[in-house]
């Protein structure tokens, strides 16, 4: 299942996906859903098998505009 690290940071969001390549990871960055209700900003979409790794990265990275992961459902996205 697709989930995404919601980063309100362009900049913080490029690099979190960067870290997750260099780790093994496919991650891309993408527009941030309307859920998530921070306003426009860009995520870092991930399938959920690697979600263990992300949350490393993301702990690692100390990435200050961080806001949660969401995963997506057939009804669009929800946070965990």
């Amino acid at each position: 299942m697709t989930m995404l690290a919601v980063v309100k940071s362009r900049a913080q969001a490029l690099e979190l996906v960067s870290a997750l390549r260099a780790a093994g990871v496919p991650a891309q960055s993408v527009s941030t859903p309307k859920e998530a209700n921070v306003g426009c900003g860009v995520s870092v979409r991930f399938e959920e098998n690697f979600f263990p790794r992300v949350k490393a990265a993301v702990a690692k990275g100390r990435y200050s505009s961080f806001a949660g992961y969401m995963r997506a459902y057939p009804t669009g996205y929800s946070y965990l």
